[in-house]
């Protein structure tokens, strides 16, 4: 009755399976493999953003790497912003997609290093891209800033262009080394988003907390993967199930016909 597996169709359809299961299967434990990456850096996040602040020199100082556990941690610093040396990073969205700028305006500490502190996002309201947006002025005398300490941001990491012959004052990345050759300073590692004190009029618009990687979709589709790959070989039997039953169907029609049929005179 089943004979016909053997033949070129039913073969080639049974190797297929055959390299779906341990296909999906593995696609299965690599999303898992995701679910459980992501999971772990939703949690990374929460604890770095959940910590007290300290001073922002116990985490880092000039030519430090921000590592990823030193990464949203809260941190404080003290000094006077350098307004002078203020510049701006082009193509920044706020949280409705608009496209505008964030404003980078060195920190300078009571020690004499530089502490680059991003103040938030203005709209690209400017006559032209290549004019300096009207920035609103950052707070004079003796502040405490606090803020998030964040790594240095490149082109590998972040997949922005770092554009060369830019107008004046403006730049594409946030970079601590670039930023110390170009204030011939002493500029700590990293650099810190702002979230206190709160902005006169709410502008610079303060950047919101980071958001969490959706790891529960990768938990989903690790699950509808092995789901996929145990429907394989059930659909692949009832194939040849229904192929057998319309086969035995057909062989049996002309048997009917002949033992119904009149015997010759």
């Amino acid at each position: 009755m089943y004979r016909f597996l053997l033949s070129r169709q039913w073969v080639i359809l049974t190797l297929v399976a055959l390299i779906l299961i341990p296909t999906m299967i593995r696609l299965g434990f690599w999303q898992m493999h995701r679910y459980e990456e992501r999971s772990a850096r939703n949690q990374l996040v929460a604890d770095a953003l959940e910590s007290k602040p300290v001073p922002v020199e116990k985490l880092t100082s000039p030519g430090h790497t921000v590592t990823t556990k030193e990464r949203y941690r809260p941190v404080t610093a003290q000094g006077r912003f350098d307004t002078d040396h203020e510049v701006v990073v082009r193509r920044r969205v706020n949280a409705d997609e608009e496209v505008g700028f964030h404003v980078l305006t060195p920190l300078v500490l009571t020690d004499g290093k530089v502490l680059l502190v991003n103040r938030g996002w203005i709209p690209a309201d400017g006559p032209s891209q290549t004019a300096f947006p009207k920035v609103p002025a950052a707070p004079g005398g003796t502040v405490t800033v606090t803020g998030r300490l964040m790594p240095d941001e490149t082109t590998e990491a972040s997949g922005i262009k770092n554009l060369k012959g830019l107008p004046d004052r403006q730049v594409m990345l946030i970079n601590s080394e670039q930023e110390a050759g170009r204030l011939d300073a002493r500029v700590l590692g990293g650099y810190v988003v702002q979230t206190a004190p709160e902005p006169k009029g709410d502008t610079p618009e303060l950047i919101g907390k980071p958001g969490n990687e959706n790891a529960p979709l990768n938990y989903a589709y690790a699950l509808q993967w092995w789901l996929f790959a145990a429907g394989v070989p059930i659909g692949w039997w009832i194939l040849a199930r229904r192929e057998a039953r319309d086969r035995g169907a057909a062989v049996a029609v002309p048997e009917e016909s002949e033992e119904s049929a009149p015997a010759g005179v």
